[in-house]
């Protein structure tokens, strides 16, 4: 039976920002990577995908944490993939401190793409072949909520190039997640405080498109949207300090 798999980890001076502790993105790629490594140990990561020219592309995540470690602090990444849906696969993550303590939990759901069409693939022509690598647990935290679009106008512009590109040929989810970061108040990162993180995938961006960055409070959320330069959505982030 298939079980969490775990990985270590230590906060490095390069992954630390000016309050000494992790960015979320640091945190966020290590995930990711994570979740590539976890795939490929067991048999489905890209590099086999891509023989029969399919790939994996994330549709929707959500990461809670508690708080960010700081510097030079060791910490341990499990994931473990709990469920295969007909367009979705649920991979999930904690993160527990040197103590032993869970300070992160993230629920992500992928689709496969077939390259040559950009269209999902249906999982269920696969999952039988994958039923070995689910765990029986469930995911650790609710699932990615869908997130409303901001009424507001952008306030950042971004023209997609070479280092905003992933081995999918569209921008890298952590562009994303940097460029959201980048239109909130520096205030909200000196302060240490429990955050929810909601994002939605909803269409590719490529290189050579001008991206703009929309953000509106509203209530207890701060609402992102990442649009196309022809003003469709493409990316929407919730974030929700507690």
């Amino acid at each position: 039976m298939a079980t969490k798999t775990a990985y270590p980890f230590r906060v490095e001076p390069q992954e630390v920002d000016f309050s000494l502790r992790i960015t979320l993105v640091a945190l966020g790629g290590n995930i990711l990577n994570i979740a590539g490594i976890d795939a490929h140990t067991k048999g489905f990561g890209v590099d086999a995908l891509n023989k029969d020219n399919f790939s994996w592309v994330l549709s929707r995540i959500a990461f809670e944490f508690d708080y960010r470690p700081e510097e030079y602090v060791k910490y341990e990444i499990a994931t473990w993939i709990s469920d295969y849906g007909r367009m979705l696969s649920t991979r999930n993550f904690e993160l527990t401190d040197q103590t032993g303590v869970c300070f992160g939990r993230v629920v992500s759901q992928w689709c496969m793409l077939d390259l040559s069409k950009r269209t999902a693939v249906d999982l269920r022509a696969v999952a039988e072949s994958h039923n070995d690598a689910i765990v029986e647990c469930p995911s650790p935290a609710e699932k990615p909520r869908k997130v409303p679009a901001p009424d507001a106008e952008p306030v950042l512009t971004h023209k997609v190039a070479y280092s905003d590109i992933d081995f999918n040929r569209h921008v890298n989810t952590m562009r994303y997640i940097e460029m959201m970061l980048d239109v909130l108040p520096i205030e909200r990162f000196a302060e240490e405080r429990p955050l929810r993180l909601d994002i939605n995938f909803l269409k590719e961006a490529r290189y050579g498109q001008t991206l703009s960055v929309a953000l509106e409070e509203r209530g207890s959320q701060t609402l992102v949207e990442i649009r196309s330069d022809a003003g469709a959505a493409l990316c929407r982030g919730a974030f929700e300090w507690r």
